[in-house]
């Protein structure tokens, strides 16, 4: 006959377990809204396509999906409150270059987080090229002849871009070394008013967002010299890429965003994320809203990200440490 001892330990295992199983929370994402936050205020271009895909995430993830706008500090204060969140896919942030490839190089002291560390790359949301345009009286044609007038008088012609240690001042910096050239960096808080400033003559270029600068260069407002992506744009078909003139063989940046989360987010968490944000990527009408920003849609693997991140900061800190960029 059998003691009581086994049974009843075994009997213990059994409800432990089931207690276990009772305890614990439904499958992510069940059960509780899922936040993305957005390190600017509402109302600019990464508000618009975060909230965008948001909607279409949220549908798949069958789970809302609620935008919260943390601004400040160059989106320093929201990408950090992302990085302090528990890492169980609750919480996302969606992060532009300028705040996980570029704000800690000349920043340190608002950016205290390590991007490469602090945070676990889901998915790219969307890339969009950039155009350097010269303004009307400019006397050039192309960026070679640019290059001539600026070498010929260093210092004397300035760039504007929206802002210090932004992806369109990287973007002239690098030129500007590759070609050995001096021109002088004009910021402006925000881009409204860099195109009236080109467009008037009181500065000779700017480094713009394609959709900035597109209607400008198609009603001949502004000459274009060139375009900083890998690709010609549709828009601008006869307007070369970088990449394609002498001497700048290779040359492509482009202003980008990705969503992340809290570095310790489970990888299976983050392998879902990334799976229903590909296929809403993949949306006709997704594509067609996003292209409308100037953005042309992301996509690709969770590595991907995070290796394009990784090749982005490298990149990124060897401009600014020879062009000497400080916040």
């Amino acid at each position: 006959m059998p003691t009581l001892k086994p049974l009843l330990l075994a009997s213990m295992a059994l409800a432990a377990i089931g207690g276990n199983a009772f305890a614990q929370s439904p499958a992510w994402p069940g059960g509780r809204p899922i936040t993305l936050i957005v390190p600017y205020s509402a109302g600019g271009s990464v508000d618009f396509n975060t909230r965008l895909v948001a909607t279409r995430l949220g549908e798949r993830l069958k789970q809302s999906v609620v935008i919260e706008n943390v601004s400040g500090a160059g989106g320093a204060i929201g990408v950090a409150k992302a990085v302090n969140a528990a890492p169980d896919g609750y919480t996302l942030v969606v992060g532009p270059d300028s705040a996980i490839a570029i704000g800690r190089l000349i920043n340190p002291a608002a950016f205290k987080f390590d991007p490469l560390k602090d945070l676990a790359p889901v998915g790219m949301l969307n890339t969009a090229p950039m155009v350097l345009v010269a303004r009307p009286g400019l006397p050039v044609q192309s960026y070679a002849d640019f290059v001539k007038l600026a070498k010929a008088a260093p210092g004397q012609y300035s760039y504007a871009t929206s802002g210090v240690g932004t992806v369109l001042q990287l973007a002239m910096e690098l030129l500007k070394q590759t070609g050995g050239i001096f021109v002088t960096h004009v910021p402006y808080r925000g881009g409204a008013q860099i195109a009236t400033d080109v467009i008037g003559n009181q500065v000779d270029l700017a480094m713009l967002v394609s959709t900035s600068a597109i209607p400008h260069v198609n009603g001949h407002r502004l000459k274009a010299l060139g375009v900083t992506g890998s690709q010609r744009l549709d828009a601008l078909p006869n307007v070369p890429t970088f990449g394609e003139m002498p001497g700048l063989k290779g040359y492509s940046m482009v202003s980008w965003t990705g969503i992340f989360a809290p570095a310790a987010t489970p990888p299976a968490i983050v392998a879902r994320i990334n799976q229903e944000l590909n296929a809403v990527l993949q949306d006709p009408e997704v594509r067609a809203k996003l292209q409308e920003q100037g953005a042309l849609p992301g996509g690709g693997s969770a590595a991907e990200l995070g290796a394009f991140v990784k090749a982005e900061y490298a990149r990124n800190q060897k401009i600014v440490q020879a062009a000497n960029i400080k916040e």
